[in-house]
């Protein structure tokens, strides 16, 4: 099942396993079985400390659990774990086996203090890059805590069961029976919603925070860079974050990053926040700003709100708090979100297998992602509202070489149509004819660009017509000491490269406006 260096690597990881334990295999006569136990025979062959059982009674088959004497620990995966998964398969046999977490002392005595039972499921595709986040996260919880416990399962692999609950995106989590999140979370975004009392503490702590020269808002890119540079001045600095990496963790491969040939969004956000950490930077992340107060005089601290009730002030504040998928705005949109409608092709595409789907969008995004599924889907409708695709040359001739990909020019999508349940079709209307049509389908994938994070700023910050953050050359905004840089402001082309370059020059400004007023 491993190939030769895999199991040299493997190897090496498990030396750190200190505390024996077993992994309890459910298997059938399937060939999927078979090629699980293949890989769990590789596991034990590697260490001492591990041992294989074959007697599970565990109804989803194949599936196995890592079982440790005298310790309650509910860690288990229905399905292979490889692709982006192999990485919380290793991370699992080393925490079960007694290596510790990097998670702060702080967070681990939160988990350990939480009473009550909680019973995750967490649905996962191995293409998908934001699932395993997820799945690392409620394993952590699950070795840390008996009282949490943990069953990963591949949506691809029992699919009448994702088909059963309703599926349609990935990583999906159910607590208790119940649906509990869907979306990339981490352990601290999970803790704030099993433990209510999480949030008003941390809005505490941050409230008493002492004012910062430089307060960044967003952790993408641009705000990653701008945190660098100005701690670099050695000057008092920090991040608030709703989610560090922002779009960029979602990601999935990055090829003009001028000077690495090709890299993955989260591999790259992790470098990122390694090395914002390598400074004296107050990082608070999974904190949604709400509002800005400015000063009320030059020189004066301006404040940001936070929807956890904190409030932060500074000096200077930068705000890169970056752009979300843009929505097709149509009826039937938000109700079928997660059931059908989805943004992330890499993501939940593997829960299409051989059915119908829709690409709203012809750019490079749309066209991408039409080439992706067309592997994995019986059949692809892209639809663009324009007369022409805007996708480079080489994806448009890769796409109309697929023979289950059907192009349609000036539509415009104009409603969702679902059973109740899902989705099951959209109807768009030809802008040549006026025509409307209906495409029966069971997925659509939106690929129509971004909108700036900015509402929370409207009436505060000088906003475009379309909600960007009006900058000038310096990356300052209409308020003195109030600057900001990335894909929220108007600079055009929303790239990382251009966003890093914005987050570094936008910070440089703030220094120098620090200089002139202090």
């Amino acid at each position: 099942m491993l190939d030769a260096t895999l199991k040299t690597q493997l190897q090496a990881y498990l030396e750190k396993v200190t505390q024996p334990f077993e992994i309890v295999a459910s298997l059938d006569d399937g060939e999927k079985s078979q090629e699980l136990l293949g890989l769990l025979q590789d596991i034990v062959g590697l260490t001492d400390k591990i041992t294989l059982k074959t007697d599970g009674s565990d109804a989803r088959r194949p599936s196995f659990a890592l079982v440790r004497p005298g310790a309650d620990i509910g860690v288990a995966f229905a399905g292979i774990p490889m692709g982006h998964e192999f990485t919380s398969l290793v991370l699992a046999l080393l925490q079960v086996g007694g290596h510790p977490s990097k998670l702060d002392a702080e967070t681990i005595a939160q988990i350990q203090a939480i009473e009550g039972t909680f019973e995750f499921e967490t649905y996962f595709s191995l293409s998908c890059q934001n699932c395993p986040d997820v799945v690392q996260a409620l394993n952590l919880m699950a070795v840390l805590n008996p009282n949490i416990r943990n069953v990963s399962i591949d949506g691809a692999l029992f699919q009448e069961e994702v088909e059963r609950r309703q599926v349609m995106a990935v990583p999906s989590i159910y607590l208790n029976g119940e649906v509990f999140a869907s979306g990339r979370m981490e352990v601290k975004e999970i803790l704030a919603k099993i433990d209510t009392k999480a949030g008003s503490r941390d809005a505490e702590k941050m409230s008493a925070k002492p004012a910062f020269d430089v307060l960044v808002i967003g952790g993408g890119p641009a705000g990653a860079a701008a945190a660098i540079y100005a701690a670099r001045k050695g000057i008092r600095t920090a991040i608030a974050a709703e989610r560090f990496g922002g779009q960029v963790l979602d990601t999935m491969s990055i090829e003009n990053f001028i000077s690495v040939k090709e890299t993955e969004g989260p591999k790259l956000v992790r470098a990122l926040e390694e090395h914002v950490r390598e400074y004296e930077v107050d990082i608070m992340n999974l904190q949604r700003a709400s509002a800005l107060v400015p000063a009320s005089s030059e020189g004066g601290l301006h404040e940001v709100k936070f929807e956890n009730g904190a409030s932060l002030k500074a000096k200077t504040v930068i705000l890169s708090t970056g752009a979300r998928w843009r929505e097709m705005g149509v009826p039937g949109e938000q109700e079928y979100k997660a059931k059908g409608v989805c943004f992330c092709p890499h993501c939940d595409g593997p829960l299409f297998k051989g059915k119908r789907v829709a690409v709203i969008g012809g750019g490079n995004s749309g066209v991408e992602a039409a080439i992706d599924l067309a592997g994995l889907v019986a059949h692809v409708t892209l639809l663009e509202f324009a007369d022409t695709l805007r996708a480079d040359a080489v994806l448009q001739k890769k796409l109309y070489s697929l023979p289950n990909v059907t192009v349609i020019k000036s539509a415009q999508t104009t409603e969702v149509k679902g059973d109740g349940q899902k989705v099951n079709g959209l109807v768009y209307k030809d802008r040549t004819s006026e025509e409307l049509h209906t495409v029966e389908l069971e997925g659509i994938f939106v690929q129509i660009g971004l909108l700036p994070n900015s509402d929370w700023l409207k009436g505060s910050v000088e906003l475009s017509r379309f909600g960007e953050i009006i900058v000038d050359a310096k990356g300052a905004t209409n308020i003195p000491g109030v600057f900001a840089a990335g894909d929220v402001t108007t600079v055009p082309y929303k790239q990382i490269v251009i966003a890093m370059g914005e987050g570094s020059k936008a910070s440089l400004s703030a220094f120098d406006h620090l200089i002139r007023t202090s």
